[in-house]
């Protein structure tokens, strides 16, 4: 049995869920359009380029939160994954996981966006292990506040090595799935490193250091890297 580890956006799904869920509160009209529109792209570009302050964004990202109760975010939440994230899911993702699960192997996603975002989206793959960051939540509402450290880079690894001691799990024979280049800290401690669909600093990285490079958009699920 091997660990499995799967980045989630741009990677198991065709777009990233952080954007679009900004773009999704613009679109209804419950963040203001401009201010909020301007803040979102400028954060993905900053993460694209690796230079993303994780904590400035999460407390951008994670203020909506505070402004409304949690069951109308929640309502909002599903008419999200319902509409925007259902059509970007992949199937050859799908039968990914599925060739993982039939080894055997444990699964689990390991991603950026806020665990408010993803946590649903996971579910869709039937992957019941997700570590993300968690948005602080207090006497019945959302602080805009985080808990713990920001999974993000260095701290994706660090937060994988206490999962791993939670869990009894080990980094042997493990196996991990990304498509940014700002999850090298973690691809390089893995036994098997995989990229997905690569931004170009992570394809150039993968070429160098002999890395399996795959797409999971063209609806064949590729199985060649399964060497071992």
């Amino acid at each position: 049995m091997s660990l499995a580890i799967f980045d989630l956006d741009n990677t198991l799904i065709a777009d990233d869920s952080d954007y679009l869920w900004g773009q999704f509160l613009v679109d209804q009209g419950i963040v203001d359009k401009h201010q909020y529109e301007a803040a979102n792209a400028r954060f993905y570009e900053d993460y694209k380029q690796g230079r993303l302050d994780i904590v400035e964004f999460l407390r951008f990202s994670l203020r909506p939160l505070t402004l409304h109760a949690p069951r109308q975010l929640f309502a909002w939440r599903d008419r999200f994954v319902s509409e925007i994230i259902t059509p970007i899911l992949l199937e050859p993702a799908r039968e990914l996981i599925a060739k993982h699960k039939s080894r055997g192997d444990t699964l689990l996603v390991i991603t950026a966006t806020n665990r408010f975002v993803t946590e649903p989206i996971v579910k869709l793959y039937g992957i019941d292990h997700l570590l993300a960051t968690p948005p602080e939540f207090v006497d019945g509402r959302y602080t805009g506040n985080f808990v713990g450290e920001p999974c993000f880079q260095e701290g994706k690894v660090r937060l994988l090595q206490q999962w791993l001691e939670d869990n009894r799990e080990t980094m042997n024979d493990s196996w991990f799935y990304s498509d940014s280049h700002n999850d090298l800290p973690l691809l390089n401690r893995v036994d098997h490193a995989v990229a997905v669909d690569p931004d170009e600093k992570l394809k150039a990285h993968a070429r160098k250091a002999g890395w399996p490079i795959i797409s999971l958009r063209n609806g064949i699920c590729p199985t060649d890297h399964f060497h071992k």
